[in-house]
């Protein structure tokens, strides 16, 4: 049907609003645009400042334990030092100079009193020293050398004449002649007197005549002396009498060990015991007294 004027009219009315309409829903879709910018803009600016305040807090804080260090080695706003003032630090080294000078002083009375007990040329106790031992020079357990070789015994040589310098004839002259077997009191003495001791009267083994003492020509001299007991008086005429000993040498025991292929490559750790008899075998104290412990690893 055909419309009629007033339909037409109409359709024409509701064409604007229509525009209106969209061009409002078009701007307000800009307007919330705009905001949800400004929106996003206001946060990424307040995690910005967030991140400022968080850098310009540990600087603060990194310059505040700085002040704290620097206040604590020397704080000059109080005058002290490490937190102690002046006064306080004088306080603590006079006490510590009193304590220790305490202790030192009676660790000095200690010993005073200590060596007021001693004697300079007697030792207080010498009763585990019942009889003396007796030494050799040159000082070695074995003494071995080729005569042809001097080198092989200029060593021995040289520890002899070291030793009897200070028996030099020169030097003992000095000293006291005493007779033999006869004793000399000095307990109230305030200065001992020395017997001599001359080096001649070693005769052949002075290294006076022969200086290789004997060495050169395979028959060398060998120097024993017997060691100071201070207040030793033996009894009869004592001597020193020197022998050869015979070619001792100590019974063995011959363990073989029946080891199998099953023991190769394994460390085994072997114990062997003296059993038998009334030796004792296990005193913890010593793991060596009547046994012994070694092992061994066979690898093929």
């Amino acid at each position: 049907m055909p419309s009629s004027p007033q339909d037409q009219s109409q359709q024409q009315n509701q064409e604007p609003k229509q525009e209106l309409e969209n061009q409002e829903q078009r701007d307000g879709g800009k307007e919330e645009t705009k905001e949800e910018v400004k929106a996003e803009e206001n946060e990424n600016k307040n995690e910005e400042m967030k991140q400022k305040k968080k850098k310009e807090g540990k600087k603060e804080e990194m310059e505040q334990r700085k002040e704290t260090w620097k206040d604590f080695i020397y704080n000059p706003a109080t005058g002290e030092f490490l937190g102690r003032s002046a006064s306080s630090w004088g306080l603590i080294l006079l006490f510590y100079l009193v304590f220790y000078g305490f202790l030192a002083g009676m660790f000095s009375l200690t010993m005073w009193v200590m060596l007021q007990t001693l004697d300079e040329n007697v030792p207080q106790h010498q009763d585990r020293v019942a009889n003396p031992g007796l030494v050799i020079r040159p000082r070695a357990a074995e003494i071995s050398f080729n005569r042809s070789d001097a080198t092989k015994y200029n060593l021995y040589i040289q520890q002899l004449h070291e030793l009897l310098q200070q028996y030099n004839d020169s030097i003992q002259e000095h000293n006291e002649l005493c007779m033999v077997g006869e004793y000399t009191e000095q307990d109230n003495e305030m200065v001992k007197k020395v017997c001599q001791f001359k080096r001649s009267t070693l005769h052949q083994c002075s290294g006076l005549p022969d200086s290789s003492f004997g060495f050169a020509e395979g028959k060398p001299c060998i120097i024993v002396k017997m060691n100071r007991v201070i207040g030793l008086k033996p009894r009869g005429d004592p001597y020193i009498n020197c022998t050869a000993k015979p070619d001792y040498v100590q019974p063995l025991v011959a363990v073989k060990l029946l080891l199998t292929k099953d023991d190769f490559n394994i460390e085994q750790v072997v114990e062997c015991k003296l059993e038998g008899s009334n030796l004792r075998n296990d005193d913890e104290r010593d793991k060596f007294q009547g046994r012994v412990t070694f092992r061994i690893k066979i690898s093929e």
